[in-house]
């Protein structure tokens, strides 16, 4: 009697872990398609030149598409999986939430022409001198054109006044930091000058991608005069109050915060790195001050020095692993001469250790490069705002806390002046999402607060923020993230705390948020019991 107890038990037991494990399977499998199937339904509501995906009964269709999507992912059941499902499965809440955010909030179709006009701006950055087939695919896009500017002005029902202002002023003027053209000095004069340019050009080696050329330029000449004409109508505001704002935060980027923690924060982290420059200016008031560099030449070998000091620093004091055969990473702020220097530009010249820390090592190229290796294709497809941004400002002050600039005391006082412009982003983005800035007094703000600002890359920056909500913020709010990470892993670890491998085992979570990682890294406790039921609560209760 006993051996066969003994016989129905293992067999009992065999059969619930081999029940578990395929249960465990078969809710991966569904996640994971309903994720396919969520970035596919993205990818066609993306920016682009088809028309067919932007008219009325298409964006429907694909409205019908998100719903039917949630039904299927609020019929799955997480609450009994690992840790590592739960994560997933709020990966693929977030991604439908930010979709659903899309269609009922911030819908850049209806309210924002520069949606219109991201979508065509790069066209005439291309040269003429490539391949027959390159020229050809130009040309094509090109031709679709107009439909696709008519298209516009069919769709920009409920269009924003201070959306279209910028939508004109970026038809008519070089923004003064450049959105990835070709250099030229002078640079022409907007969209509508590089479609001139483009025109011109064409001219002089094909007459069928000439005339396409001047056919779109037209067209675009059109839709400023439309834009002119109709901006006393356009009564919508750009911005989407806080209400909106909090919900974005809490369901997309997956943050514990509030509107209110998220204020205090930024006016604590912006307090905090105004104290730091004057105390650093004070203690260098005997010192000359950096020069920026004088040539292309002085400029490249100081970014090339400026990287292997960093390497170098974070060997020694093993910060992090550098796989081997890591290339030599390029600048984000590159030589443009005669050109007026843009706040980063103003920085970088002086010094390149601040920018090419949070931009390519070991900010965001090197970041990318290690989260490419992630397996796992719902994380992999994941690019959270605050991890990548909170990831690259918190490399900066670990870098300088770590020694990497004592003998170079000025450049200290660059990393606080960085620090203090992505600080004051916060206060002045919750302003204009309020409606209590517009984008010209925001503008105004930005270069009273921050030394070396100037206009053209305040202007570039609060237009991002009041077209993108809850983006300026993921900078200090991703550091404060991680470093309460870090803080959590040295109480929980004690003496056997290292900081490299924390360093590393955060990075191979790839570009997930950071309260996810931080379920990983702690496993499971009452902060992510409390925030799993939140986001299940609002999930489960929306009417969508």
């Amino acid at each position: 009697m006993g051996k066969l107890f003994t016989l129905t038990w293992v067999l009992s037991a065999f059969w619930c872990v081999s029940w578990a494990q395929n249960s465990a399977e078969g809710f991966s499998q569904e996640l994971l398609e309903i994720d396919r199937e969520l970035r596919a339904l993205q990818s066609a509501g993306g920016s682009g030149l088809e028309v067919e995906r932007f008219q009325k009964e298409a964006i429907r269709d694909r409205w019908e598409q998100l719903v039917s999507l949630r039904m299927q992912l609020r019929s799955l059941d997480p609450d009994g999986q690992p840790i590592s499902s739960k994560v997933d499965y709020l990966l693929v809440v977030a991604r439908s939430n930010e979709m659903l955010f899309e269609f009922q909030s911030s819908r850049p179709w209806t309210r924002d022409p520069l949606f219109y006009l991201d979508a065509i701006r790069v066209l005439p950055y291309q040269s003429l001198t490539g391949d027959t087939e390159a020229l050809e695919r130009l040309e094509a896009d090109l031709r679709r054109v107009p439909a696709w500017l008519e298209l516009a002005r069919e769709n920009l029902v409920e269009a924003s006044g201070q959306l279209a202002d910028m939508a004109l002023f970026h038809l008519e003027n070089y923004d003064g930091v450049g959105q990835g053209e070709p250099f030229r000095n002078p640079p022409p004069a907007g969209i509508l000058g590089w479609y001139q340019d483009l025109a011109q050009r064409a001219g002089e080696s094909s007459a069928p991608l000439a005339e396409a050329a001047r056919r779109a330029l037209q067209e675009l000449e059109a839709l400023r005069d439309w834009l002119s004409q109709h901006r006393g109508f356009m009564i919508e505001p750009a911005h989407l109050g806080w209400s909106r704002y909090q919900w974005f935060v809490r369901n997309v980027r997956l943050m514990p915060f509030s509107v209110g923690q998220i204020s205090t924060l930024g006016q604590r982290e912006f307090a905090r790195a105004r104290a730091q420059l004057e105390i650093e200016r004070r203690r260098n008031r005997d010192l000359p001050p950096l020069e920026p560099a004088g040539s292309r030449a002085e400029y490249q070998d100081r970014v090339r020095r400026a990287e292997q000091n960093i390497r170098e620093r974070i060997g020694h004091l093993g910060l992090l692993s550098i796989p081997e055969g890591l290339p030599v990473f390029e600048t984000d702020a590159f030589w443009r001469e005669g050109m007026k220097r843009h706040f980063w530009e103003e920085i970088q010249h002086r010094d390149a250790h601040n920018n090419h820390i949070h931009a390519s090592i070991p900010g965001h190229r090197f970041d990318r490069l290690i989260a490419s290796r992630v397996a796992n294709p719902i994380r992999s497809a994941v690019q959270d705002g605050g991890r990548i941004e909170g990831w690259a400002f918190y490399v900066e002050s670990m870098l300088l806390n770590s020694g990497l600039l004592d003998d170079r005391p000025r450049a200290r006082e660059l990393f606080q002046i960085a620090e203090l412009a992505r600080a004051s982003r916060i206060p002045i983005e919750l302003r204009m999402q309020n409606g209590e800035l517009s984008l010209d007094q925001a503008v105004r703000e930005m270069v009273r607060q921050v030394p070396l600002m100037e206009e053209n890359l305040a202007r570039y920056d609060l237009e991002i923020y009041l077209r993108r909500p809850a983006y300026g913020m993921n900078y200090v709010m991703g550091r404060v993230q991680l470093e309460d990470l870090l803080a959590q892993q040295c109480l929980a670890r004690g003496e056997t705390f290292e900081l490299g491998d924390f360093h590393d085992r955060f990075l191979s979570f790839g570009w997930i948020p950071i309260s996810l990682i931080g379920w990983e890294m702690n496993g499971w406790d009452e902060m992510a019991e409390e925030f799993w039921r939140a986001r299940m609560a609002d999930f489960r209760n929306s009417s969508h």
